[in-house]
């Protein structure tokens, strides 16, 4: 009898281990994908040129709508950031007959990269045709992120989203 419960033990023991096996392989392997998304995060965030994508908007005293196409963006560079952007909330001096949302285009001033545990705050002011608005990106390692965005006309608003490398130039149609 023990000679049997030794060798049913040992074929369990066996037929189990590459279970193990495969589910350490499948946490270093989340490991390594979570470490290089990691370092294009910080390699994107150091270059200072990067594409951001809405997917939610929170307005201020508002609830999250969910962003159902992924035409919003702002494009972040030294040289030229654009955005393009809705809005919901309170206005307080737009121009008559306006988009309703938020689309400038400028050269970003006082950029600053502050580097916390898990995350990054990217701020940095652009002046629009109109208005000034501040921007402040809390970026997480994976690439997910949240840009508020504070101006002088609008009462200030925050996007969920994720940013990219940017894209090539495209050619225009």
């Amino acid at each position: 009898m023990k000679t049997k419960l030794s060798i049913l033990f040992v074929l369990l023991s066996i037929l189990i281990s590459p279970v193990f096996a495969q589910e350490k392989t499948k946490k270093e392997l989340k490991a390594e994908r979570d470490s290089q998304k990691q370092k294009e995060t910080e390699a994107l965030i150091n270059s200072k040129k990067f594409d951001f994508e809405a997917q939610k908007v929170t307005p201020q005293g508002g609830r999250m709508i969910i962003l159902d196409y992924n035409t919003y963006f702002l494009k972040f560079d030294t040289e030229k950031t654009t955005g393009d952007l809705p809005f919901f909330g309170r206005a307080f001096n737009v121009a008559y007959g306006g988009d309703g949302g938020i689309k400038f285009e400028g050269i970003p001033e006082n950029i600053k990269i502050e580097k916390k545990k898990k995350s990054y705050i990217v701020k940095a002011t652009v002046k629009g045709k109109d208005d000034v608005y501040n921007l402040m990106f809390t970026i997480f390692s994976d690439g997910g992120g949240t840009l508020s965005i504070n101006s002088n006309n609008r009462a200030s608003i925050s996007y969920d989203g994720e940013i990219r490398a940017p894209k090539s130039n495209e050619t225009k149609k």
